[in-house]
């Protein structure tokens, strides 16, 4: 019988792991945000199971989900909802407010770069807030929520690049690479035996066990050694030629406060999953490079050396020393 939040929780990720096949770094990023009550932004090309991901979790938990497609005549309210007018048999009416698909536990929001940064805006307060406002009124949004949002990053003809406001709204990155040639032969025999009718039916975990694991993870010990040098991870961005030149002429912006809080936070939950009450410094490696590599900005001397954000991020590890 599974009892405590993280047996269900790790069961969740097996689980998920089950169905979505060699992506366990999505899994896991989606199991942190669950638990840290963040976003996560995935960047892939077609095909590697991100919507799958995002349908998987929500069928494991038995909660709603949400999916807009973002597309270049997509309005505001098509993702917040809207008043709309109606009438009763007497003749007589009254607005009433129709939800629109962002009231729902988990929100997919494919291809969120191709809707104009009207739209995009529609989700600030939503994933922020925790709420909607729509004329002078505000509705509150489940309290299990999460907004799992994609992008293409090949196909940019027609595409609003999401501002840097937007992006730092997202706790994670992630970077889906397409799966190993082993991942890739499993999941064609997957699908054949899912075609067969013959896949069983997900286990459904109990959503409580996300909120009691967010308490526990609240009284995770992180000393004041781990907690400076997440933010001297986090200040290194700023002034990188601190550290060397070469860093100083790859990074461009550096990471703001937010990144601070959710790395502190990340790395907890990562410490809670493998159930430990205190974080080491191998926790916060493990989450900063989803954590960092959408708030920083790379000068074009970077671009014209191939250099990206996870290198730049690894070469932080290297020059930011514990305590």
């Amino acid at each position: 019988m599974v009892s405590s939040p993280l047996q269900q929780l790790r069961l969740l990720g097996d689980q998920m792991n089950r169905v979505v096949l060699g992506q366990e770094e999505v899994v896991h990023s989606l199991l942190l945000a669950l638990l840290c009550n963040g976003n996560v932004l995935l960047e892939g090309l077609p095909g590697t199971a991100k919507t799958r991901s995002i349908k998987t979790l929500a069928a494991l938990l038995n909660v709603n989900l949400g999916r807009i497609q973002f597309t270049p005549d997509l309005l505001p309210a098509d993702v917040t909802g809207s008043e709309t007018y109606h009438e009763n048999s007497s003749g007589s009416g009254q607005l009433q407010f129709e939800p629109g698909p962002i009231f729902n536990e988990l929100v997919l929001a494919d291809e969120i770069n191709r809707a104009p940064a009207k739209v995009q805006s529609a989700l600030l307060e939503a994933m922020e807030e925790r709420q909607v406002t729509v004329a002078g009124n505000t509705y509150e949004l489940p309290p299990l929520f999460l907004v799992m949002a994609t992008q293409n990053p090949v196909d940019q003809e027609g595409t609003y690049p999401l501002p840097e406001a937007q992006m730092d709204r997202f706790l994670f990155k992630v970077r889906v690479a397409y799966p190993d040639a082993t991942a890739e032969l499993a999941i064609v025999r997957m699908l054949q035996e899912e075609e067969l009718g013959s896949d069983e039916i997900p286990h459904c975990i109990d959503p409580q066990a996300i909120f009691t694991a967010r308490q526990e993870i609240q009284q995770i010990i992180i000393s004041e050694p781990i907690e400076k040098y997440v933010v001297d991870i986090v200040m290194a961005t700023r002034h990188p030629s601190d550290l060397s030149e070469q860093l100083g002429q790859w990074v461009s912006v550096g990471s703001s406060p937010r990144a601070s809080i959710a790395l502190h936070r990340a790395c907890r939950a990562e410490a809670w999953l493998h159930a430990r009450d205190h974080v080491l410094p191998e926790d916060v490696r493990a989450v900063a490079p989803a954590v960092l590599r959408h708030r920083l900005m790379l000068s074009y001397d970077a671009l014209a050396d191939g250099v990206d954000t996870d290198s730049v991020i690894q070469e932080l590890f290297a020059l930011v020393a514990v305590g």
